[in-house]
């Protein structure tokens, strides 16, 4: 996790497409570079491997 509540935000508060993986804004329903609506909030949880 980000080290101050306001970076957390700017970092991790966006969705994501799914089929092209572009960044877009939380009100958007359809995706910035591809037109797509298949969008997910980015995930808050550290992945580990």
């Amino acid at each position: 996790m980000a080290r101050f509540p306001e970076a957390e935000k700017h970092i991790l508060h966006m969705k994501i497409c799914m089929s092209c993986n572009a960044r877009n804004p939380v009100k958007s329903t359809r995706c910035r570079k591809c037109n797509s609506k298949q969008l997910r909030m980015k995930s808050k949880e550290s992945r580990s491997i």
